[in-house]
């Protein structure tokens, strides 16, 4: 009973890293956990996948100047980020998510939501080797088709459609830097009805992407 219980034990933590090689390819489109959960309840979801191609460029950018401005430099963690964090949690102080874009991802594959050790122990190794195995591009391309942007809205082709009835290709840069600094809490920030805090907040991201030049060369380049 024991060894049953070690195997599958094994099985659940392997099988994340046998499915980010899956991933590789083109023609796969993964799902998230929360996309599975809303399955499982019967909920459903709208999720219309897009190609990294069929993205607004300034999507990428707003996202990037958003959640993580050294994606392109780092190897799936941001260590410095990551050290600030720890010190500043073993004060006793206020700490910043510092999650980076690979970590996000990480998690929204494979892991749940929630703040805890255990969770974040598993996310660090799983977003290196999702940042490793995968390239920029397609890692970006996957993060864009899985986050949440409301209840049942995953991925930017669903959020654009139903925060401002475009399709994301079209998405003018103040509506992708609304949905960019939506993405930490998706279900109380409203891209499509921000309030002044939001609108202030997109702003700043909003003249952050017209500058991002070399920040998202791993991307375009």
């Amino acid at each position: 009973m024991l060894k049953r219980i070690v195997l599958a034990v094994l099985i659940v933590l392997i099988l994340p890293y046998a499915l980010i090689f899956f991933y590789l390819l083109p023609f796969i489109h993964p799902v998230s956990t929360l996309m599975l959960r809303d399955l499982v309840l019967l909920r459903g979801y709208d999720r219309q996948w897009v190609s990294l191609d069929k993205i607004a460029p300034v999507v990428v950018q707003s996202v990037m100047m958003s959640e993580d401005g050294q994606y392109c430099f780092h190897g799936g963690v941001d260590w410095a980020e990551m050290r600030m964090l720890v010190e500043d949690t073993l004060k006793g102080q206020a700490t910043r998510g510092g999650s980076t874009i690979p970590m996000q991802t990480a998690k929204n594959l494979f892991l749940w939501n929630s703040r805890s050790f255990v969770r974040k122990a598993l996310e660090l190794p799983l977003a290196v080797a999702t940042d490793f195995v995968l390239s920029k591009r397609r890692l970006m391309e996957i993060y864009l088709n899985i986050a949440e942007w409301g209840p049942g809205i995953y991925g930017i082709e669903a959020a654009a459609q139903h925060h401002f009835k475009v399709p994301a290709s079209k998405l003018t840069r103040r509506q992708a830097s609304l949905l960019a600094v939506s993405l930490p809490n998706p279900i109380d920030r409203n891209a499509g009805k921000p309030g002044r805090g939001l609108r202030r907040l997109a702003g700043l991201i909003e003249r952050r992407a017209q500058g991002a030049g070399d920040y998202i060369k791993c991307i375009y380049d």
